[in-house]
């Protein structure tokens, strides 16, 4: 008997479109792989959400799949609701995506295992309006969105107060990031293996919102035509990423690099997805497919692979 799946998709982040896509395109994997699926658009509804996957008189499904991106839907919040409700699902666990999610903790547990991290701190967002935390270019991101979301690069004569309208709903803290020159790269782990290195080449300012998700953009170069010993540190510390916050399923960590640094010294760790995007322009996808996965083959695996829940 084929599993019945249900799929969440949605949310109410700043990620809800990129969300729906990923539902789309992973709805169409699994049941190309042989499963039921049930499609369910998340809203901040708590009841309804417990009655689609726990409904009165039995039916519910095996395993969730989980297409959530951004705040309450990878920081552990949704993972959290399926522990109590006792049913398996795809991704981490609830400790670890809230480290992951967290960028200030996360860059504290990795830098303790001397994964190279950016110099940051974290300040009250309004501080920046008063003076500037480190010289500049820096980066301000908030400390817990996906997907560049208020992510920017603050560089000579630039506005700091560009930053901030509309930003409200994104935290009242920031964390502040050295900017790294040079380029931008990610590795996906499946699992317990480092699935390959690739390298981003966005035609515009940086890899932001509109570069991830808009065709034509970005350039992915993989594998990453980049020194072998490089090459082979960005998949050892993902791994080690992945495996140091209790991360299960598949991830994505990515990493800017000074390539006019000698050796390995220009590579520093930006941050690990436990939830990456599964758009038909996601990266972990298209790293699977190039080590031989194709989509619905790494649609089974994550099903197969699903959390249970204590």
């Amino acid at each position: 008997m084929k599993k019945h799946v249900a799929l969440l998709k949605g949310g109410w982040s700043p990620e809800r479109e990129v969300s729906l896509v990923s539902g789309r395109a992973c709805a169409a994997g699994l049941r190309e792989a042989g499963y039921d699926v049930t499609e369910i658009d998340v809203v901040r509804d708590l009841r309804a959400l417990i009655d689609a996957l726990r409904p009165v008189g039995g039916g519910g499904p095996d395993v969730v799949f989980n297409a959530l991106h951004g705040k309450w839907a990878e920081d552990g919040c949704i993972q959290g609701v399926l522990d109590i409700l006792a049913i398996p699902y795809t991704h981490s666990g609830v400790l670890a995506s809230a480290l992951a999610m967290d960028k200030p903790m996360a860059r504290q547990v990795l830098g303790a295992l001397g994964v190279r991290c950016p110099e940051g701190v974290v300040i009250e967002r309004r501080a920046l309006a008063s003076a500037d935390p480190m010289p500049r270019p820096f980066v301000v991101k908030p400390v817990d969105q996906g997907s560049s979301v208020g992510v920017h690069i603050v560089g000579p004569g630039d506005n700091l107060a560009a930053t901030e309208p509309g930003e409200a709903g994104l935290g009242g803290h920031v964390l502040i990031e050295r900017y790294i020159p040079g380029r931008e790269l990610t590795v996906a782990v499946m699992g317990d293996r480092a699935l390959a290195v690739t390298e981003l080449r966005p035609k515009v300012k940086f890899y932001d919102y509109e570069a991830k998700y808009t065709d034509g953009i970005t350039e992915h170069l993989v594998p990453a035509p980049v020194p072998p010993d490089l090459y082979d540190e960005a998949m050892r510390w993902a791994l080690l990423a992945h495996r140091a916050l209790g991360c299960t399923g598949l991830t994505r960590s990515d990493f800017r690099w000074d390539d006019s640094l000698p050796g390995t010294a220009g590579l520093n760790f930006l941050e690990i997805n436990t939830q990456p995007g599964m758009t038909p322009l996601s990266l972990a996808p298209e790293q699977a497919a190039w080590a031989g996965i194709p989509f619905p083959e790494l649609m089974t695996w994550m099903v197969e692979n699903a959390r249970c829940p204590p």
